[in-house]
Parts: C-alpha cells; sequence; structure tokens
C-alpha cells in the first residue's frame, strides 16, 4: 500500500485557502520581483507539479495546487532582501501568510534553502519538494543537482563555514532524491521535466 501524504502539523481537508497561479503572478507584481527571479521561480513551480503529478499517478494523495503556489512564491522575499539585507526565505515565508493565511504554503517558502527535521517525503512531501525543486534549477535553466551545487560552490563557498553550509544543504537534496526516486520509481536526476523526456 502506498502511503499517502500527511503533513505533520495540519491536515489535508484544512480548509485553507490556495492562491491561484494568477494571484501568484499578481504577488510577484506587488512585490516587484525581477523577470529573472519570476522566471526561475517559474521553473521550480514546473518542476515540483511534475513531481507532484507523479506522485499522483502512484497514489499518493498530494496538494498539488499548494505545491505549485509554495513553488511560484518560493522567493518572493528576495528581491527586498538583495537591497537591504535579511533572509529571503523568513521575510517570504511572513509575507505569504499574511497573504495567503495558508501556513503549508508559507512552511513551504520558509524551509525551501534547508529542511531542520527528518527527511520524510510522505510526511513532509510539500517543504520537501519545494527545497528539491528549487535545487534542480540554477537561474531559468532546470539542471542536474551537480550542476546547480557546482554553481552555489562556486559563487559562495568564500569560506568554510559557507562551504559546510552548501554541503550540508548538498547532501540533505540528495536524500530528498532518493526518498522521490524511491517513492515515484523514477530517476529524476534524469529527468527534464518539460514532458517527461529523460536528459
Amino acid at each position: 500500500m502506498t502511503p499517502t501524504y500527511q503533513p505533520a502539523y495540519y491536515p489535508m481537508e484544512s480548509g485553507w485557502s490556495v492562491p491561484s497561479r494568477e494571484e501568484c503572478r499578481r504577488y510577484w507584481q506587488i512585490y516587484c520581483l525581477p523577470e529573472h527571479i519570476r522566471e526561475h521561480s517559474r521553473l521550480v513551480a514546473l518542476v515540483a507539479e511534475h513531481i507532484c503529478v507523479l506522485a499522483r499517478e502512484r497514489g499518493m494523495q498530494v496538494p498539488v495546487e499548494a505545491v505549485v503556489a509554495s513553488a511560484l512564491l518560493h522567493d518572493l522575499g528576495k528581491f527586498y532582501c538583495i537591497e537591504y539585507g535579511g533572509s529571503h526565505q523568513q521575510l517570504g515565508a511572513g509575507l505569504v501568510m499574511e497573504l495567503t493565511g495558508n501556513p503549508a504554503i508559507a512552511q513551504g517558502v520558509m524551509h525551501h534553502v534547508y529542511w531542520p527535521g527528518a527527511i520524510d517525503i510522505h510526511r513532509y512531501f510539500l517543504p520537501l519538494v519545494i527545497i528539491y525543486s528549487d535545487k534542480r534549477v540554477k537561474h531559468d535553466q532546470i539542471v542536474t543537482l551537480e550542476t546547480r551545487f557546482q554553481d552555489l560552490f562556486a559563487r559562495y563557498g568564500i569560506n568554510k563555514r559557507m562551504k559546510g553550509l552548501i554541503y550540508r544543504s548538498w547532501q540533505q537534496a540528495v536524500d530528498i532524491q532518493k526518498q522521490l526516486n524511491k517513492a515515484l520509481e523514477t530517476d529524476l536526476n534524469a529527468c527534464a521535466f518539460d514532458s517527461r523526456r529523460m536528459v
């Protein structure tokens, strides 16, 4: 029997609203997201939705539109933080919670850089899929985890501490990918996510 998605903090039938894709794009305008961040977010949502489709095909009950909304909004706080500093995931999660009132979507935004708990794809599907999908998109291209993390090391691995944080994130992304591959019976690292063609 395939396990169903069972969020740790909230039931599936919570009644919380989920913004439409168009509403998410309006939030991009309100918070002045530059075009390159919009395109990155669009591709993260494409990867996340593809994973949701595969999960549904395997009998998993997953909240597709909530996952897509979280992916589209995961960098909502980024432009402000580039300009003024701060944690874009914390700011973004606060904005998303205020805009949507949906803690599940905000949780995906808050933890899209790193998940602080156990890697359990069946229990924490939404935030773990957002983390993984974000790690598959380098700027405006869908790439392998290896390519994405090579870029992160090159751009941000400026000292031992930063290299350690990036390595920790790399290990987590690999663990998430392994669990997804097993649950979805596929090799996501070989997937182009653009009509199910393999790379």
